[in-house]
């Protein structure tokens, strides 16, 4: 959502391809992004707005792949403006669709879903929207402001109002449904809305989204380097929607998306509806063996965090803790031992938290129950 610098975007148009790793080629690296899956569905790593030369972005769309793959993602689309072109000059392509071909060719050995989009660039309403899973960016090339979401329909794809609270559109910074964008809704021409864009998180994009049906989304909107913008070297990650498909292709993640099965990682918080961000967050935490401290009934009850996000969690139980106040932080992928005074020796405990780091509606967090057997 950051202001169109001259320097990075272009145009990622058409139905997403699964491009597959060599037998044995890893690319995860420590900053690689972490979730497990949950029970009966694949979790998706996506970024799905982003920009190179081929429209204002900074780089080439081989640098948006590289990125993508140091980062562990399960899917990208290179979301170039249709029609801010700032660099035609110095790269004339009467293509709307190379940015995404370029990046499809460098690819194509690796395990990344490569999908076809592009951002629909409009003044307020409707403002900026995206457009993914589409056919042939060319044919958006459509001055009503309406109709170029009919002819994304028209080519299947999934779209999203990109940046509502952007400062250039909305002075207040409140993302507000105008006349057009419940017509949009209306006709079934917008499926999504981004409640984070960039370093922004909007809590009314939020409630857009719950109160319209619409998916919850997250995007990086990158225009430079990811490291730069999102200090990765210091341990930051670029924003990411966590889709949830039942199985590891572009079909499914449209499918999720579509569904509304979507969680959004973003400065170490979660934000979703409860049906999803729930297992996922029930998945994300692994009660180990939990045992009591000998001749006492103090129970040290081991919690581990098999994610890349920092978990803050408050104790809701009726239990007291010995050792930690009613708030404890789980460290991405560390285990973390809690001494709970159960007063009495049992053999299972239930210990609900409620998850300060998730988000399931402005001001409202999620309560999550770990279920703990004693040895």
């Amino acid at each position: 959502m950051r202001s169109l610098l001259p320097g990075l975007l272009f145009s990622i148009t058409s139905v997403a391809v699964f491009a597959q790793a060599e037998p044995g080629h890893s690319h995860k690296l420590a900053r690689s992004l972490q979730f497990p899956d949950v029970p009966g569905y694949k979790v998706m790593k996506c970024d799905l707005h982003q920009h190179t030369v081929f429209s204002d972005g900074s780089v080439w769309p081989d640098i948006r792949v590289a990125e993508a793959l140091m980062d562990g993602l399960d899917a990208i689309s290179l979301t170039e403006h249709l029609e801010y072109q700032p660099h035609k000059d110095d790269i004339p392509h009467p293509d709307r669709n190379r940015s995404y071909e370029l990046a499809l060719k460098e690819a194509r050995d690796h395990k990344l879903i490569v999908i076809r989009g592009s951002e629909i660039t409009r003044k307020m309403p409707p403002g900026h929207c995206n457009a993914v899973f589409i056919n042939d960016a060319n044919k958006m090339l459509i001055s009503d402001s309406v109709e170029v979401f009919r002819e994304a329909k028209r080519q299947n794809a999934f779209v999203f109002w990109n940046h509502p609270n952007w400062i250039k559109q909305r002075t207040d910074g409140i993302a507000t449904l105008t006349p057009m964008h419940k017509q949009l809704i209306k006709e079934k021409l917008l499926d999504g809305i981004e409640v984070v864009n960039d370093v922004t998180y909007s809590d009314e994009a939020l409630q857009i989204a719950l109160d319209n049906n619409l998916t919850i989304m997250g995007t990086s909107d990158i225009h430079k380097l990811v490291d730069w913008v999102f200090d990765v070297p210091k341990g930051g990650h670029r924003p990411i929607t966590l889709v949830f498909a039942k199985e590891a292709t572009a079909e499914s993640i449209r499918e999720g998306l579509m569904n509304r099965k979507t969680v959004v990682f973003h400065n170490n918080l979660l934000i979703g509806r409860d049906e999803v961000l729930v297992p996922l967050i029930k998945e994300s935490l692994k009660t180990g063996g939990a045992k009591y401290t000998p001749k006492t009934t103090v129970l040290e009850v081991e919690i581990e965090n098999v994610t890349s996000c920092e978990f803050m969690l408050q104790n809701r139980s009726k239990y007291t803790f010995h050792g930690h106040a009613d708030v404890i932080t789980l460290k991405p992928g560390e285990k973390t031992t809690i001494m709970v005074k159960t007063v009495n020796k049992l053999t299972s405990v239930d210990i609900p938290f409620e998850v300060l780091s998730a988000i399931n509606a402005p001001k409202s967090h999620p309560v999550v129950t770990l279920q703990v057997n004693v040895n």
